[in-house]
């Protein structure tokens, strides 16, 4: 299980602010929680905000790399147990919560390991468009007024457009894809009301986020984001990451939703596109490509 967030305005990956090593995991371990401290400890990468360590062949370790990321993971730790019990697919619900301690500052969290790969590495069947919208309408749901709010995720565009639209003019005089299609998406997006009400979101399910087994959708991690706000957000993951056309116009048809609704679903993920392609082609070859079929996904429709 791995997973990596979507930067807001950076323009390459932040560096870490405290080093985070297995060593300093099994101490954590060894103080606070004994009894899971004899398991062998592996990392297993880091993304934006999170470093992730196997924990034996059931569990992992996830502990914030930055300040920043530190209150993002309180807010899995608090509302994640409430949502895993309604939910279709896994999602990594804590088991045990750490607190600071060996000079670490944050609070970390020890989960399940949830197999499977990212869906940027494998193929998913055209049925999943199916699973995902499924997925999304369990999630998007009314929030309790504690929820959490975002000023990145789930807000109206427009609070976005000058950094998006900076994005594409510097990826314009480079990149193929962010052409007068996509700049026309947006612009539609821009214009569309927002004609629902607020819900829990994902915030963030771009293929990294998203994990798979046998073509199938397995899990969904990397839950950072978690926040109230418009559901269209989430539902740009239908350009990011299912295969073609039929399965995304399946998907849109078994979720549902107005017109407006789906033109900010469209932007949103002109949004991720471009900063996923730019932040890639800055130090993240990965992001990079998903970026680009982002994009890609947008201009070949629906």
């Amino acid at each position: 299980m791995t997973g990596s967030r979507i930067g807001t305005t950076a323009r390459a990956t932040p560096k870490a602010e405290v080093a985070i090593d297995a060593g300093l995991v099994k101490t954590l371990l060894q103080a606070q929680h004994p009894d899971l401290a004899h398991h062998i400890i592996e990392p297993c990468g880091s993304g934006w905000d999170n470093a992730l360590f196997r924990l034996g062949e059931k569990l992992c370790v996830r502990l914030p790399r930055r300040e920043a990321a530190a209150v993002l993971l309180a807010n899995e730790q608090r509302w994640l147990p409430a949502l895993a019990e309604r939910l279709p697919l896994p999602i990594p619900s804590p088991i045990r919560i750490g607190h600071a301690g060996a000079n670490y500052p944050w609070s970390w969290s020890v989960l399940p390991w949830l197999p499977g790969v990212t869906a940027d590495q494998s193929n998913l069947l055209p049925d999943q468009g199916i699973a995902l919208a499924r997925f999304l309408k369990a999630l998007h749901l009314a929030a309790p007024a504690q929820a959490p709010r975002n000023p990145y995720r789930g807000v109206p565009l427009a609070q976005r457009a000058a950094a998006v639209e900076e994005r594409m003019e510097r990826l314009g005089r480079t990149a193929q894809f962010v052409g007068a299609s996509v700049r026309s998406i947006w612009r539609n997006a821009l214009a569309a009301p927002i004609d629902v009400e607020d819900t829990w979101i994902h915030g963030d399910l771009h293929a990294r986020n998203v994990l798979v087994q046998d073509h199938r959708l397995s899990a969904i991690i990397d839950w950072g984001d978690l926040c109230t706000g418009d559901c269209a957000a989430d539902l740009a993951a239908i350009w990011m990451w299912l295969p073609n056309g039929e399965s995304r116009a399946t998907a849109m048809t078994e979720y549902g939703g107005s017109t407006a609704t789906w033109q900010r679903a469209r932007g949103w993920a002109v949004l991720f596109g471009v900063v996923l392609l730019e932040t890639g082609l800055a130090d993240n070859p990965p992001h990079a490509a998903m970026g680009e079929l982002t994009l890609r996904n947008l201009n070949d429709g629906p």
